[in-house]
Order: C-alpha cells, then sequence, then structure tokens
C-alpha cells in the first residue's frame, strides 16, 4: 500500500493519496480545489486514480472531489447522510456511502463509519491493507478527531445567519447546538472502542478554523488520543457539551458559502493560479469599477501609507481566512504584491482555494509611488493607549476574539470580532471610533475595511490590548456585548 498526505499550509488541510501497488488503482480523500496536484502525485508514483472521497460538506474550502473525479475517469463517493438540508445535492452522480459499509481500492479496503458532530453526515475510514494483514491499521479521521482536539460541533448553526438556510430564535439554536454537541460526544465514544494502535490521519492541522486548539503534530494514534486528547478525558455528556461549545473561533465569514457550494455543487472550471501585471495609473479605473484592491503588506507598511480605498490582508498563515471574511461574495480583486506579478502566484492560488477566481490582475510598489504623486497616500492614525480617553468620546471597538474578550478589554469597548465585521458594519455607532486588538495588526485589518466602506472617524491603537495592559491602564471583564453569543 502507498501512502502518502498531501498538505495545504494556506488552510492547513490534509488530503491524502492511498494506492495499491499491486493493481494500480488510488484514491484521494477530501481533494481541494487544486486538482493538478492529485493527478501529478498519482502519476510520479504510477497509480491511476480510481476513487475520490470526502469525509463530510466542507466549510473551509472549496471541493475538489467532483472536478477531480470528471478528470480522472474515477467513482466518487459521498455520504448519504445528513438528512434532506445537509446531503450532496449532486449524490447522484456518486456512490451514496452508509455507515458499515465496505469498499476496495485494489487489495486496500475501506470501511465506513458515521461520524456526525462537527457536520450530520460526516464519515471517517477505517483502512486495512489486506495485502498484509486482516485488520485496519488506521483512520482517516476527517473533522470528526484531530490531534489534540475533535471537530466543532457550532458551524451550521453559527454561520446559518450568514446564509445556510434555517432560521429560528435562540432557544432553538442553542437546542441545535447541544444536539450537534451531543452527537459528537458520541462520535468520541465510538472513537473510543477502536484499537489502539490505529494510526489516526485527519483532516487539518494547527491553524485551522475547524477547531479551537489542534495540534501541529500530522499523525497520532487512537491510543494516544485517548490518553491526551482533552476530549477523551470527559467522560460525562452533559460536561462535554459544555467544554466542546466554549472558547470556539469566530467562523470566517466564507464559511457559509463554501458549505453552501460544497453541498449544492461546487463549480468543475479549473482555478486560475496566475495574474497579470497592472499598470499603476489603472487603479482609479478599476476601483471605480468596483474592483476590490488587497494590499498583502504587513499592516505597519500598510498603515504608514497605502492606496485609498483598499484592503489589508498580509499574506501570511490567515491570509485565506481573513480575505474570505472581508471580501464580498463574488468580489472582482486586485492585489498589491511587493515583487508585483511575479511574487504573486501564492496569494493567487490561495484565493483559488476558497473560490475566489475572479482576478484582475496585480500591482507592486510603484502603484504607491504613482498614487503618491497623484493625490497622495491614505495614513491611518495611530492612537497610543494612553491618549484613548482623549478622543472626544470616541467609542471603542474590540476587533478580538470571544476568548479574548472574554479574559478582559476596556471598560465600555464595543465587541465586534473581526470575521463579522463586514456583515455588522451598519451596527457601529456615529462619531470617531478607535479600533484595537489583542497587538495592533488585526485592528489596522479592521480599520482599512471600515475606511473602503466611507467610514474617515477612524483610528488604530497602537500596540492594541497588550499595551493597554502594559500601560497599567484599567480593564474588565464582559460588561458590553456587541452581539449575541
Amino acid at each position: 500500500m502507498l501512502f502518502q498526505r498531501l498538505y495545504e499550509d494556506e488552510i492547513a488541510q490534509a488530503s491524502y493519496l492511498i494506492g495499491c501497488q499491486e493493481t494500480g488503482g488510488a484514491i484521494v480523500v477530501d481533494p481541494s480545489r487544486d486538482v493538478s496536484r492529485y493527478l501529478a502525485a498519482a502519476e510520479d508514483q504510477r497509480l491511476r486514480i480510481t476513487h475520490v472521497v470526502e469525509t463530510h460538506i466542507h466549510a473551509d474550502f472549496l471541493s475538489g472531489s467532483r472536478e477531480l473525479a470528471r478528470r480522472a475517469s474515477a467513482s466518487l463517493l459521498l455520504s448519504a447522510h445528513g438528512g434532506a438540508q445537509w446531503q450532496y445535492g449532486f449524490i447522484a452522480e456518486a456512490t451514496a456511502l452508509r455507515d458499515g459499509d465496505r469498499f476496495d481500492v485494489g487489495r486496500v479496503r475501506f470501511e465506513v463509519k458515521h461520524t456526525p458532530g462537527h457536520t450530520p453526515e460526516h464519515l471517517a475510514l477505517l483502512v486495512t491493507d489486506t495485502a498484509t494483514a486482516p485488520e485496519p491499521m488506521g483512520v482517516l479521521s476527517g473533522d470528526a478527531v484531530f490531534v489534540s482536539d475533535v471537530g466543532r460541533p457550532d458551524l451550521l448553526v453559527r454561520t446559518r445567519g450568514q446564509g445556510t438556510g434555517g432560521g429560528g430564535d435562540d432557544r432553538e439554536a442553542v437546542a441545535e447546538l447541544e444536539a450537534a454537541a451531543r452527537a459528537l460526544f458520541q462520535t468520541v465514544q465510538r472513537f473510543r472502542t477502536l484499537p489502539g494502535h490505529l494510526q489516526l490521519w485527519p483532516g487539518h492541522g494547527a491553524g485551522s478554523a475547524c477547531g479551537k486548539a489542534l495540534g501541529a503534530v500530522p499523525q497520532s494514534t487512537i491510543g494516544y488520543e485517548t490518553r491526551f486528547n482533552w476530549a477523551f478525558g470527559v467522560r460525562d455528556e452533559t460536561a462535554f457539551i459544555a467544554s466542546v461549545l466554549e472558547g470556539q473561533p469566530e467562523p470566517p465569514r466564507y464559511f457559509a458559502r463554501m458549505k453552501r457550494m460544497n453541498r449544492d455543487g461546487p463549480p468543475t472550471v479549473a482555478p486560475r493560479l496566475n495574474a497579470t501585471a497592472l499598470a499603476p495609473e489603472t487603479f482609479p479605473v478599476l476601483q471605480r469599477g468596483g474592483v476590490v484592491v488587497i494590499d498583502t503588506r504587513s499592516p505597519k507598511a500598510f498603515a504608514a501609507g497605502h492606496l485609498p480605498g483598499t484592503l489589508n490582508v498580509p499574506l501570511d498563515t490567515s491570509f485565506v481566512t481573513r480575505a474570505g471574511s472581508l471580501l464580498p461574495d463574488e468580489a472582482i480583486v486586485a492585489l498589491l504584491v511587493e515583487g508585483g506579478a511575479s511574487a504573486s502566484p501564492c496569494a493567487v492560488r490561495a484565493l483559488s482555494l476558497i473560490g475566489v477566481d475572479d482576478i484582475h490582475g496585480v500591482f507592486d510598489a510603484t502603484a504607491l509611488d504613482w498614487q503618491r504623486a497623484h493625490g497622495g497616500l491614505t495614513v491611518i492614525r495611530q492612537i497610543a493607549p494612553e491618549d484613548v480617553a482623549d478622543e472626544g468620546g470616541a467609542h471603542v471597538i474590540d476587533v478580538r476574539g470571544a476568548s479574548e474578550w472574554a479574559e478582559g478589554h476596556l471598560p465600555g469597548a464595543i465587541h465586534v470580532p473581526l470575521p463579522e465585521l463586514a456583515d455588522r458594519l451598519n451596527e457601529l455607532p456615529p462619531g470617531p471610533l478607535v479600533l484595537h486588538c489583542q497587538g495592533g495588526s488585526r485592528s489596522v485589518i479592521a480599520t482599512s475595511l471600515l475606511l473602503a466602506a466611507g467610514r474617515d472617524d477612524v483610528a488604530n491603537m497602537d500596540g492594541g490590548y497588550a499595551a493597554w495592559q502594559r500601560a497599567g491602564l484599567p480593564v474588565t471583564g464582559p460588561a458590553r456585548e456587541g452581539h449575541s453569543p
């Protein structure tokens, strides 16, 4: 048996190529949008992809399963579970998998386990190399169980307001959250019964928003996780429900769109993985035409001077999740990248993973020089923590996550986490605003969004909450939430 993990650093996501070298067949598990890498990997190993399978309907990236199955002339395998709302809209194109089903790829056998909680339709797959042993050697756990963590059960409910469907009041939402967490508890108990020697191959690593404390180690064992994963240490169902729902990070805004697209049928069009260079003087015309320009430089460089109306999304490990939270659906995008078009493929490919394909082109740093000579650059006003009180009644907006807010915040601050800001601009009060995060970088990103939306009465608190604490200024517990839990 051949086993290869293919990892997308931009979204902390793992796909797997598993092949039978005796027969030459192979399966790909949870492929991302860039299907060419799986075709190339199989070719390098002299294998032919005969099967493509998904563990669940993904929220954090656009699935490549449908496209890969088409291009490889492979069988597509999808979960039959999930109920009417969360069943694949293109299930007729696939073989529907149910709990207890088995299928073979050459001499490699897969046994299907329905493992709901993270999502209603979620599957895990036990893997047996029958050429060497009659018993499984590992389990592909998808987003059910990670190294050191488990999949979050709150995504469907928390993204519903972004258009995933449904409705209902707070009591209904709480009931749905508890039901999903209860299902996840039962899934954890099912994993607990598996042999301890089994390898655990999860769908994500550290940095993914599909959990709250994922480990950075690429794989583990059932035995290790049952001993040291916090979820296996909570034996009481009620305590587990409370623990797994507490402190989950805000889901990025684009998760709702990914869920819908992956459920209903992701587009089977190859993404564009490069972009053309743009002349600096085209900037005003593109902006008037509705093109969203993303400046990928550091927050510090952006704050010191940037093209008016542009969004700051630094090209780092959070680039995809932050861009997906700030960009409107169906956005036409241009990038400003130090080094220009030759340095942009990483950003273009990263955006393609979440279906942002309409990349008009790329500016380099000469666009800043051109704008400086033709109207000037926009500078973000920085305010020291000690001077916030002198801002004439300015409202303080805290864009940190819920867990950070709960640990302490500025008295009277309004809490609007960065992933929610684009959808809640109309909730912000009139008058001057001072934004802050923990260290000052996320709040620059948030300030860029407000400036692009036409708010010119905004400033950034230099150094963020950490600088506020270092200055010995007063803090308080959660006293003024700007949103419902």
